[in-house]
């Protein structure tokens, strides 16, 4: 592996962040009606259509709902979000997914120019909707990626025929934060992904679990902060080194984050 220290910054093409989404997401909106014509990547409406559709069929029965989308007792509004999914309101992607990782990037308090950069840098997983980008305004909703839609193939299988591809054609310098079922959802090539590890007073490591969306918050809150445009890993690990944090490049594709 190679440490990273600080000033070592590059410049080049524009970066692209790619959060996992979360379970939880806020209610309410003051945008009109989902309109799939209005999201990034229309080349994925076709399968949104078909994935929205059939989670609204399935709201009309409570405990294929509960079943599928494996809610407990307390969750029941879930379902009703889904059957009102073409009729509720929107609202900014990055505004709708709320949770650890999005409390640790803390939208809200970024200055002007970073609200303006995390529009441009970042984007979100889903399984609705397969990936958008921050500004694209969604309604709320209740589909996970591990979710099995009644009479449909998995929504690996639904997906991975138009979001790789999808993915594959964006010009920037990606890096990809999803969690494994929404990676599975739709593979990139040539994406650089971050594995946040807890170094052991002996030296031995292990994956975090608990604080990993909270590591990977901070990391997009760095690269939407930065004033560097950041083309290539070695890149990427500068700006995370230069904001205190400890990074190795394990390959040309992954990068370690360190905590204590």
């Amino acid at each position: 592996m190679r440490v990273i220290t600080t000033n070592q910054l590059s410049y080049g093409v524009a970066v692209l962040v790619i959060l996992p989404p979360s379970e939880t997401k806020s209610d309410g909106g003051r945008g009109a009606p989902l309109d799939l014509d209005t999201l990034s990547f229309p080349e994925l409406n076709p399968v949104r259509k078909q994935v929205a559709d059939a989670l609204v069929a399935l709201a009309a029965d409570l405990e294929a709902s509960r079943t599928a989308l494996g809610l407990g007792a307390t969750q029941l509004d879930e379902v009703d979000r889904n059957a009102d999914l073409w009729l509720s309101p929107t609202r900014p992607a990055l505004e709708r997914y709320t949770g650890v990782l999005y409390d640790a990037l803390d939208h809200r308090s970024l200055t002007r120019a970073g609200k303006t950069k995390a529009a441009d840098r970042l984007a979100i997983g889903s399984a609705l909707f397969g990936v958008v980008r921050a500004p694209d305004p969604i309604p709320a909703y209740r589909l996970s990626g591990g979710s099995k839609l009644p009479g449909m193939p998995t929504l690996a299988a639904l997906w991975k025929p138009d979001l790789s591809p999808a993915l594959d054609a964006v010009d920037d310098f990606v890096v990809d934060l999803r969690s494994g079922v929404y990676h599975q959802l739709g593979p990139m090539r040539g994406a650089v992904t971050a594995t946040v590890m807890t170094e052991q007073p002996d030296g031995s490591r292990k994956v975090v679990s608990h604080f990993n969306k909270h590591y990977k918050g901070l990391m997009a809150r760095e690269l939407v902060r930065t004033r560097r445009t950041v083309r290539d890993i070695d890149g990427l690990a500068a700006v995370l080194a230069d904001a205190g944090q400890r990074v190795e490049i394990e390959a040309p594709d992954r990068i370690v984050v360190l905590t204590d």
